[in-house]
């Protein structure tokens, strides 16, 4: 212990040293964005938005409204709260004419279909079901503010 005791009375016996000076803080200089008719001035506070393109399209170009379009009126059946591809096929049964697939949604929870169904979310309705395969047609947009039929299917999982 006295080791200790003289060890801190030799430091502070020591002279100490200068501490070196803080190097200039240079001003903050602020910017001003120029703002006239030349440039637009944009609140910066508000979300910017883009503004879709108009779509550009031949005198013979459909009309929305025109073609087929789903059926807003409707219940909407469990499977088209989940994306097609979020949905697997595990099997078929059979009763005399009658085929049901069996589906699986995300969740795990397994689902009887047949013709007519509705599954995934664009619409699609069940057309054919054979012992491999779930053949469906969906109703998507076109992009030019009407709708157009699409050909989809689910297989059976390996």
């Amino acid at each position: 212990m006295a080791d200790l005791r003289t060890y801190i009375a030799d430091v502070k016996t020591r002279p100490g040293t200068p501490i070196e000076e803080l190097p200039p803080i240079a001003p903050y200089v602020v910017y001003t964005y120029p703002c006239d008719g030349a440039v637009p001035c944009d609140d910066p506070f508000q979300p910017f938005y883009l503004e879709p393109p108009e779509p550009t399209c031949e005198p013979d170009c459909p009309v929305a409204g025109d073609g087929p379009s789903p059926d807003f009126d409707r219940n909407r059946e469990e499977l088209e709260s989940y994306p097609l591809d979020a949905l697997r096929m595990m099997g078929t049964l059979e009763k005399g004419e009658q085929f049901w697939a069996i589906l699986r949604g995300p969740d795990s929870i397994i689902h009887r279909v047949q013709v007519g169904n509705y599954i995934g979310q664009n619409h699609g309705k069940i057309t054919d079901i054979t012992e491999d395969r779930v053949a469906l047609l969906e109703i998507v947009p076109d992009g030019r503010g009407g709708w157009e039929e699409r050909d989809a299917q689910l297989a059976l999982a390996e």
